[in-house]
């Protein structure tokens, strides 16, 4: 960690209590009515549509990160947009952009300025404990919302399944554990039922610990049925990567901190992409 703001001890119990103030803070501004009938009138974000080709990335935009420091150059409020346009011309699936402000430096705003600036599905990633933080990202346009199984308990995952249904939402079910997972897959039935799109997503990194175990990508895929399409989060960099956890049986990635620091954001998209394409390609070849 570049500057101290983050410890690695807590590290999710202190995020979430941070995004709860957050809530608090803007329910004061805005009641939930309000702001759900703002996200009822805002115009609906495009559709996740994943690849027949049976490898997509999702690129993220944030601009530092607790374990790497500051991964935004130059004039990061305007580079928001341009490289949201850039993700979505090198062939990103969808967008993810980082809204939590004290560690991540990010905002509703940047969230608003990808979407704009775009025509492929944008999600907001933050520590999301609260309906209305689900309701918030509609109302700034995202086609969709991270959830962290970790951070909420059954009751309130059901509300915030609810939520992206009301708000026409997909959500991507993050875990890092095998009980994470299993939770996530029973999520995903109950959010299909409901006429929800839901993606079941691996995190190599323990966001309690901040350390990356890519080998749980291999432990936890055998947790999940073959065909079903599981998307690898944190740990993956290079097309190689991308080609191995494609080995895996993973059918997405989503990437941060690579494509930040990359001179050559779309040409590294570009290749993770026909990396992960071309080893899909392989195994149903072989297989």
């Amino acid at each position: 960690m570049s500057d101290g703001r983050a410890t690695a001890s807590d590290f999710l119990g202190r995020m979430a209590r941070s995004s709860s103030l957050r809530v608090g803070e803007a329910r004061r501004r805005e009641s939930d009515t309000a702001l759900r009938r703002r996200a009822a009138d805002a115009p609906r974000g495009s559709e996740l549509r994943l690849s027949a080709r049976g490898f997509d990335v999702i690129a993220e935009i944030k601009r530092r990160a607790p374990s790497a420091g500051s991964l935004a150059a130059g004039d990061a409020l305007a580079g928001v947009a341009a490289r949201a346009a850039a993700y979505a011309q090198a062939g990103a699936a969808a967008i993810s952009v980082l809204t939590e402000p004290d560690e991540f430096d990010g905002s509703l705003e940047d969230l608003g300025r990808a979407v704009r600036a775009t025509h492929v599905p944008v999600m907001r990633k933050d520590f999301l404990v609260d309906p209305y933080q689900v309701f918030e990202a509609r109302a700034a346009g995202a086609a969709g919302v991270l959830l962290i199984l970790r951070l909420l308990d059954e009751a309130r995952l059901d509300e915030m399944l609810d939520a992206a249904r009301e708000a026409r939402q997909f959500v991507l079910l993050e875990a890092f554990a095998a009980a994470d997972l299993a939770r996530a897959l029973a999520a995903r039935e109950r959010a299909a039922a409901g006429g929800v799109t839901a993606l079941v997503g691996v995190n190599a990194r323990d966001l309690v610990s901040l350390d990356v175990d890519r080998e749980c990508f291999l432990r936890l895929r055998a947790h999940a049925p073959r065909e079903l399409p599981i998307v690898a989060e944190s740990g993956v960099g290079s097309a190689d990567d991308a080609r191995q956890v494609a080995a895996l049986g993973y059918r997405a990635v989503l990437v941060g901190s690579a494509l930040m620091r990359a001179a050559d954001p779309e040409r590294l998209l570009a290749q993770m992409i026909r990396a992960g394409r071309e080893e899909v390609s392989r195994s149903c070849a072989s297989g």
